[in-house]
């Protein structure tokens, strides 16, 4: 068949535009992730979709960068003893303080052209220390004894205690004081009133590089350039981060093109990026990043069955972990024998571990009075079957799998272990929180370097109704000594002396296994070969903190 004379002009002209014209960048990004934020708040609720997505609106005082290096991002220098910005004091009580000086950047400011000030300082802490607030890290808050405003740019915070951390505030997130005091009027109340969640597109919101502009509950949020931002312009006019809950979705969904980039932070496991590698490396740069990720089970203390440790003892050593990471994830995620990674300086390598042994586990069992065996399920004297629930997010593949092997293992030592699974949203935001989950729940815990565990295992930080379900000890772990040894490591500035110390606690933790350490996560990045500036930092503080460096290139 001949091609009209005209047609053929039509083609090669098109070719040869073709030929001649670049592929245009892309100014649009759409990102991927497995979770939706239970609320936009930065201090409420510890979650890592919240974090992700807000990194691209705010900046910290303080963080860690890729290189675990604690750096200024909202101040303008780092204070230490040396250059004068930090100054001990004497206290009351014969131990010491500290008094830490910061200035704001000068020039940010909120989207909606108020500048960020010491007025925004002085709101937060009051909110972040109010016992009815309900904020993750509320010993930050209670550890500031007072702060001095010099002016509308710096400040000083007295703090009650010396810490080999005094520097880092990485957890003092701005509020914007003339969006949200009102909305603290009633501190009990005040999260379901904050303007984060009433009102999250104000503009008045955000001073980070790009602010929320959209949000589609469960769905979607959209983010636009903030124009009163004050460091390097963003490249990407337009980012979406959409939430597919379900990792094999996820996946199909960016093979279509649905989605640009999958967020290594919250995204494919690492058994599906491996498989996924295999088929798709032409397409994709595929990078993982081993870290301080920490997956593990919580156990619920108050658990009548839990409380016994031989029972928790007996279901740590009842699991094959070894065969588990090496069958599921080829070996490239490290079985964990304490919540404190082997990349992290103070690891201890003398603690006691668990080995699969189920004879051991059995003899635990039965010294716990879990003898007698009826219809393959271990009971107690009381004809009680030896049944727990075990609890994660849904829709997370990897997750499932690793809940199916463990309820098998257990399975073989009499032990009925049941599956429940919620969303994200529900889980992290209600389950955990409020400690509503009646025997075991797998998640992530993702850390910064020689990260204290004060709000993870001190008894003072037990979500109770009373103080609004602040603190992270959702296990409700109570124990003096460990109270005691994270008080005393937090001022002990002597890196060998807090080598002892977190040895100490790493032992009591693997005898009383108020959790039960599974292995360390290496995530998986899967990015596209036209998007550069994506940099893996391997712990808490996610990349989208540096979005700004992120590009398209033809």
């Amino acid at each position: 068949m001949r091609t009209p004379r005209a047609l053929r002009l039509v083609l090669a002209l098109a070719m040869a535009l073709g030929a001649a014209a670049p592929a245009l960048a892309k100014d649009e990004l759409v990102i991927g992730i497995t979770q939706f934020p239970s609320t936009f708040h930065p201090s409420i609720d510890a979650m890592a979709a919240k974090s992700y997505v807000l990194a691209m609106t705010m900046r910290p005082f303080t963080t860690y960068n890729k290189e675990w290096k604690l750096i200024c991002m909202l101040c303008t220098q780092m204070p230490s003893i040396e250059n004068g910005q930090a100054k001990p004091f004497d206290m009351p009580n014969g131990k010491k303080g500290i008094a830490v000086t910061y200035t704001i950047q000068p020039n940010a400011t909120w989207g909606d052209g108020t500048p960020v000030s010491t007025d925004d300082v002085m709101f937060t802490w009051e909110m972040g220390r109010h016992p009815k607030t309900g904020i993750g890290n509320l010993e930050l808050y209670r550890s500031i004894m007072k702060i001095d405003v010099k002016d509308k740019k710096t400040f000083t915070m007295h703090f009650d205690k010396l810490t080999y951390e005094f520097a880092a505030i990485n957890d003092f997130e701005l509020i914007p004081a003339h969006l949200d005091r009102k909305n603290f009027a009633d501190p009990e109340n005040y999260r379901r009133r904050t303007a984060f969640d009433a009102d999250t597109t104000n503009p008045g919101l955000y001073f980070g590089p790009y602010r929320i502009t959209q949000v589609a509950p469960g769905s979607h949020v959209v983010l636009e350039p903030n124009p009163t931002w004050y460091g390097d312009k963003p490249y990407f006019k337009r980012i979406v981060v959409r939430v597919i809950e379900n990792t094999a979705a996820l996946e199909a969904n960016l093979l279509s093109g649905a989605i640009d980039y999958i967020a290594g932070e919250l995204g494919l496991s690492l058994d599906q990026a491996l498989a996924f590698e295999k088929r798709n490396a032409a397409r994709f740069d595929i990078s993982y990043k081993a870290g301080l990720i920490y997956e593990h089970i919580d156990v619920n203390l108050d658990n009548p069955i839990l409380k016994d440790k031989r029972v928790r003892q007996a279901l740590l050593a009842g699991l094959d972990r070894e065969t588990l990471t090496r069958q599921l994830f080829e070996g490239k995620q490290p079985v964990a024998h304490s919540f404190v990674s082997p990349l992290d300086w103070m690891i201890a390598d003398d603690i006691p571990r668990y080995p699969y042994d189920a004879a051991k586990a059995g003899a635990l069992l039965d010294a716990a009075g879990w003898k007698e065996l009826r219809g393959g399920f271990r009971v107690n004297a009381a004809g009680e079957r030896l049944s727990l629930e075990l609890m994660t997010s849904a829709g997370n593949r990897s997750r499932e799998l690793v809940q199916q092997v463990l309820q098998s293992q257990w399975r073989k030592l009499g032990i009925d272990v049941r599956l429940r699974n919620e969303p994200a949203r529900v889980f992290f935001g209600e389950t955990v929180r409020k400690r509503l989950y009646p025997a075991m729940a797998m998640f992530a815990w993702i850390s910064s370097p020689e990260n204290g565990p004060r709000t993870t295992l001190h008894s003072d930080h037990i979500p109770t109704a009373e103080n609004n379900y602040a603190g992270q000890n959702d296990t409700g772990f109570r124990n003096a000594e460990m109270d005691k040894l994270i008080e005393d490591l937090e001022v002990e500035l002597d890196k060998e002396k807090r080598r002892t110390i977190w040895r100490r606690i790493q032992e009591i933790y693997a005898d009383e296994l108020p959790v039960l350490p599974l292995y360390f996560r290496a995530d998986a990045y899967i990015v596209p070969k036209w998007l550069s500036g994506i940099e893996p930092t391997g712990h808490q503080y996610p990349t989208a903190l540096w979005v700004e460096y992120w590009r398209s290139r033809p």
